[in-house]
């Protein structure tokens, strides 16, 4: 997963001026002074720290209005080891750069410019960055979002985001107990619970 390895831009250093808050928060160098902005704002405590409500306001600033159970799972991918309700300056550096790329990926299959993406743009946006999801595991993922009208699902781009973490996430396990990338995995019961769970509890 290459395309998930590097950053559409490179974004520019904290301005001249802003250096003591910068270095005092403790960003990831060359953070954007807009992404410690967003932070600083909803962090009134002045913590350090930001939980699931806070999270929302933030990103609500520069992206659409996230459903807490989007944040609720970007919480817990991005969890801070030492505060696994809330996320720290780094963890929240590295999810905003995060729902950058995936925006880009977004707009990149909304080919009618709808703000919104059917099946099949999510079948190849998903295949696109390397995800081949059988047809049949697709179309369960997207049922969820079904609201009974039987309309044709599309999905905006807070569910895009749930759905692209959470098989991503899930990848990224799996790929841990296959080393060897030769497709099939062996996990315990236990082990097999403890990777999935998580998953369902962080945003039901």
């Amino acid at each position: 997963m290459a395309y998930f390895n590097r950053i559409f831009k490179t974004q520019p250093s904290a301005p001249h001026g802003y250096g003591e808050s910068y270095e005092h928060w403790g960003f990831p160098p060359g953070t954007h002074v807009d992404v410690i902005r967003s932070f600083q704002m909803v962090d009134r405590d002045r913590s350090g720290f930001i939980d699931g409500a806070e999270l929302q306001q933030a990103l609500s600033s520069a992206y659409q209005r996230f459903s807490l159970r989007t944040i609720r799972l970007l919480i817990f991918l991005f969890k801070n080891p030492n505060d696994p309700l809330r996320i720290g300056p780094q963890e929240f550096a590295a999810l905003w750069s995060c729902l950058g790329q995936w925006r880009g990926i977004f707009e990149r299959y909304d080919k009618d410019r709808s703000g919104k993406i059917d099946l099949f743009e999510l079948r190849d946006a998903l295949y696109g960055i390397g995800y081949a999801i059988p047809a049949s595991i697709l179309q369960l993922l997207i049922s969820k979002y079904e609201n009974g009208s039987g309309r044709r699902v599309e999905l905006n781009f807070d569910s895009f985001v749930e759905c692209g973490m959470i098989l991503k996430g899930l990848t990224d396990k799996f790929k841990e107990k296959d080393p060897k990338h030769s497709g099939s995995a062996t996990f315990s019961y236990d082990a097999f619970m403890s990777t999935v769970i998580p998953f369902l509890v962080s945003y039901d």
